[in-house]
């Protein structure tokens, strides 16, 4: 008899060789038997062809001698090819580059995104321009998929809920994603788990905030839908209560810090965990976004192993599946905060591609599909720039000096495709890779001043 296993969320293996060995057994040739398993296969072929699923290879590994009817029949999904979907919600840098490792492995990505002209538009193998935030449309996305996967936090968590009960595999999962994108309660999950985070208080509008005048200086935080640098606002005396948000906030205490770290760790379903080195971040004031990344951080080897084990412990206490980005704060006591975290590859990754063995959008790819995961190994040390809109610029981009950069030794460009620029748009990032943190520190500085996105 033949076990069909999870039929609707594995594809269906059969192995070769199957009717060969029935068929050449004299003692097997029972006309009614034969009528029947080719009914059952019939069924077979038609529900994987009803449900998307791959109905290939027959064989019997084992015909005991004195059973016929134990055979073993084997299950296993094939995450590669075109009868393989993987479906990533958000089309942006993060998915193009995410498709640019899925395709070294034949993995067939489709995008959903609001912009037609997204830069993942002309790379996926299919793409669908709609709403993230629409039930509907995200829903209909993810129907045909093998395994849904992010690039941006904020989309339709109930739609994902629901193609997670029909047995559509979703990660990060769904409940996190929601936890996620509400800083309220990712601070509540660190207090609740004893993560070490900065002290906070949670306020509805700015009358709120009149309450806490006494503890100022506080950051605020949107708790939902702040993004690269939006939703935040430093609040350090009573005067600065009228640029405070009449939303549902955080109110975090301002952290007196020596540097922002961040550590990209990933976990698949077997619950396997990896993690890259630590690097170190410095923000641009203006734009509240990351300008330069350094990697390996400069810290104590104590230091380190606290970030690594730290992360570890966020990604282990989420129970998640995928990729999860951890920003820290060091403080001047050396004591480590956690800042916030990102489900998705991150802007702390990026140098990635070209310094360590493998890249933080593989190993997003390896932990999604419960694959094993790649070592995190720096090969040469780093310096990642992002390459933003000038200020006061807006229009079609031009890339001022982009030769000049190019005929340097160890710089390597990525130019995201967007059409247009405004200013501190993230157009793209350039990463500078040597032997030596300093060296390649200084022709990172000569780089930031060399190039320029205009229009």
């Amino acid at each position: 008899m033949v076990s069909i296993l999870n039929i609707f969320g594995s594809k269906v293996v059969f192995f070769n060789g199957f009717f060969a060995e029935f068929l050449k057994t004299n003692e097997y040739q029972n006309l009614n038997l034969i009528r029947t398993i080719s009914l059952v296969i019939l069924l077979i072929y038609k529900v994987s062809n009803r449900y998307n699923l791959t109905f290939s290879r027959i064989f019997i590994p084992v015909l005991a001698k004195h059973n016929p009817y134990h055979y073993l029949c084997s299950m296993q999904t094939k995450w590669y090819g075109e009868d393989f979907r993987l479906g990533v919600l958000g089309g942006g840098q993060l998915g193009r580059m995410l498709i640019q490792e899925a395709i070294n492995y034949n993995v067939y990505v489709y995008c959903l995104d609001p912009d037609p002209a997204a830069p993942c538009s002309h790379y996926a193998h299919g793409f669908t321009a709609g709403s993230l935030q629409d039930y509907d449309t995200v829903y209909q996305f993810g129907k045909d998929k093998d395994v849904i996967t992010v690039e941006i936090e904020h989309v339709n968590i109930e739609a994902l809920e629901q193609l997670e009960k029909e047995g559509k595999k979703v990660f990060p999962q769904p409940r996190v994603l929601r936890l996620i994108q509400d800083k309220g309660l990712q601070k509540q999950f660190y207090r609740d788990q004893r993560l070490p985070t900065a002290p906070f208080y949670l306020t509805e509008n700015k009358e709120d905030v009149k309450k806490y005048i006494s503890e100022f200086p506080f950051m605020m935080k949107m708790r939902k839908g702040g993004y690269d640098g939006k939703g935040v606002t430093p609040l350090r005396t009573e005067t600065d209560i009228e640029t405070a948000f009449e939303v549902p906030s955080v109110l975090e205490k301002m952290v007196d810090f020596q540097k922002e770290l961040a550590v990209i760790v990933a976990r698949n379903e077997k619950g396997e965990i990896k993690s890259f080195p630590t690097v170190e971040c410095e923000f641009n004031p203006k734009a509240n976004l990351v300008e330069f990344l350094f990697a390996p951080a400069s810290v104590s080897e104590e230091i380190e192993n606290k970030a690594q084990e730290l992360a570890k412990q966020v990604i282990e206490k989420l129970d998640m599946v995928g990729l999860l980005a951890v920003e820290f704060f060091l403080t001047k006591e050396e004591e480590l905060l956690i800042n916030e975290i990102a489900p998705r590859p991150h802007n702390s990754g990026h140098h990635t591609i070209e310094c360590n063995i493998t890249s933080q959008f593989e190993q997003h790819m390896r932990s999604i599909l419960n694959l094993p995961l790649g070592s995190t190994k720096i090969i040469q040390a780093g310096v990642m720039i992002n390459l933003l809109g000038e200020e006061g610029f807006e229009g079609k981009a031009v890339y001022r000096n982009l030769e000049e950069i190019m005929s340097w030794e160890g710089v390597h460009t990525h130019i995201y495709g967007k059409a247009k620029t405004k200013s501190f748009r993230k157009m793209g990032h350039i990463t500078i890779a040597g032997e030596n943190l300093e060296t390649v520190k200084a022709l990172g500085l000569k780089v930031k001043e060399t190039i320029r996105v205009e229009s």
